[in-house]
């Protein structure tokens, strides 16, 4: 990844927080009196952070390193953000404390308070019920869904504290920037204003609880590249009923009149339903995304696919032979999750450049120790991993243990959300 792009991110956070620490920046306060003031000023720009980085548009996702990257920021700022405000009423005890210590029980008590301050607890409250979807991933979707919007609810309710504790210019800011990220969102992303209408031209069983759709746009497609990926949400045909929800998807091959495939496999209630589309569904598609293996350098290269996360590498050898010495690994659970391998086969037996491994692994993760090449074998190698979370931090693991810088390991996960 190129350094500016790795660097926008912390820069991004850094401003939202500089700015209004910087314009309400106190003087002449007592130590803890101003540490809690900074707090308050601090937390709120690193929620506003965390508000943006929500946003799934192409050209933010391009500018600042992927959704991917996104999520895990947006994630970590709006805790850390969360943390600063939990402490902000803790420092501003302990300055009432020097005065007396009834007074400091006082303000931290919100039985004896007034409306700006229930206003506080209550955006606290929120922000609490909203960041236990951060540590909580097997919650169900629509479930997790609407916890995690009580994250925008607590930085409303936050904004309004600030306005009736009487400090207007930054709280209508703050008001007005956090409703627009949150409009934005619910229109743009949720609503699926910015997504492009397709349509299901076909569906190819691929695997025992796999299947590989064919989409035709209804306007103008997407400039997609091979091995991107995309949101996707199916809704009505003629006798199946979509959830409505959007997914990631990879691309899995680019066809002519900017056609393109995806590989949907039944891993929830969803995308179990999917395995049931049928030709004339109405989809709208949201992207692309994402540069995994879009900027391979002139090296040898392994490739480390999971299960479902062999559609990027289907993708780039669908889409032109491999120049360089390429390994592909293919592990999946069992002969019935083994989707595209005849087709894999057949593309390693006609490029010499090209070889598969496909190994069935059972539930476990395998023994990769003896499966992964040895550390000669490794030198010099780019290394592209896809699949699971468990399997592609075990590999990266074993990867690191055999001389492979972290720099030359790269991930495409989904978990996401």
């Amino acid at each position: 990844m190129h350094p500016w792009r790795l660097l926008s991110i912390p820069l991004l956070v850094g401003l939202f927080v500089a700015l209004p620490v910087y314009w309400a920046y106190p003087d002449d306060l007592s130590f803890w009196r101003a540490t809690g003031i900074v707090l308050g000023w601090a937390g709120s720009g690193l929620l506003l952070a965390s508000l943006l980085l929500m946003l799934r548009e192409v050209r933010l996702a391009s500018w600042l390193g992927g959704i991917e990257r996104m999520t895990g920021w947006h994630h970590w700022t709006g805790l850390a953000g969360y943390l600063l405000l939990l402490l902000q009423p803790l420092a501003l005890a302990a300055a009432a404390w020097i005065e007396s210590s009834p007074l400091a029980w006082q303000l931290l008590s919100p039985f004896a308070q007034n409306w700006p301050v229930w206003a506080g607890w209550a955006a606290l409250l929120f922000l609490m019920g909203g960041l236990c979807t951060t540590f909580a991933s097997r919650l169900r979707y629509p479930l997790w869904r609407w916890l995690h919007g009580l994250l925008g609810m607590g930085v409303l309710v936050g904004c309004v504290h600030v306005l009736l504790l009487g400090i207007d210019a930054g709280a209508v800011f703050a008001i007005l920037a956090a409703l627009l990220m949150l409009v934005w969102r619910l229109i743009r992303v949720d609503a699926g204003a910015a997504a492009k209408p397709y349509v299901v031209q076909s569906v190819r069983r691929v695997a025992e609880a796999m299947v590989e759709i064919t989409l035709a746009p209804l306007v103008r497609g997407m400039p997609a590249e091979a091995g991107q990926f995309v949101l996707v949400a199916f809704f009505w045909g003629p006798r199946y009923r979509g959830c409505g929800e959007y997914h990631p998807f990879t691309i899995s091959a680019i066809d002519k009149d900017q056609q393109f495939r995806i590989g949907v496999k039944a891993l929830g209630d969803c995308t179990r339903r999917m395995q049931a589309l049928e030709p004339g569904v109405e989809a709208r598609v949201q992207g692309p995304f994402g540069n995994f293996l879009l900027e391979r350098p002139a090296k040898p290269q392994l490739w480390v696919a999971g299960g479902i996360g062999i559609t990027p590498f289907l993708a780039c050898l669908r889409n032109a032979r491999v120049e360089h010495a390429t390994r592909l690994l293919y592990l999946y659970r069992s002969e019935a999750d083994a989707a595209f391998r005849d087709e894999l086969e057949t593309l390693a037996a006609t490029n010499a450049s090209f070889s598969l491994e496909a190994r069935a692994t059972g539930d476990a993760i395998p023994d990769l120790a003896a499966i992964l090449p040895g550390a000669d074998e490794l030198a010099g190698h780019e290394c592209y991993l896809c699949g699971p979370p468990g399997l592609l931090d075990a590999v990266g693991h074993v990867l690191q243990s055999r001389g492979v810088p972290a720099a030359q390991i790269h991930f495409e996960r989904f978990d996401f959300r």
